[in-house]
């Protein structure tokens, strides 16, 4: 959630230097959402693989609880990093 927040004030400090035309503050801003972007979805597709890698380790061992909770996992890394 806090990478959303800081993506969110990058893209105001990002508009709020095109509205002023204030490129320094606009290039700042673009700077910081992307860096939170990328951040967000970096975490996303760690979370991801560990969903899938605990999800097969439940197939393995035959392990229903800890294959549905690596879906669930693997579910919530998709939706972090797609956004």
């Amino acid at each position: 959630m806090a990478d959303r927040v800081e993506e969110f004030k990058g893209r105001v400090k990002e508009t709020t230097g095109r509205v002023t035309a204030d490129r320094k503050l606009e290039a700042e801003g673009k700077t910081e959402a992307e860096r939170a972007r990328t951040g967000r979805k970096a975490k996303g597709a760690a979370r991801e693989v560990g969903g899938k890698v605990k999800e097969g380790v439940g197939k393995l061992t035959g392990d229903e609880a800890t294959q549905l909770e690596g879906r669930a996992q693997t579910l919530r890394g998709r939706s972090q990093r797609t956004g």
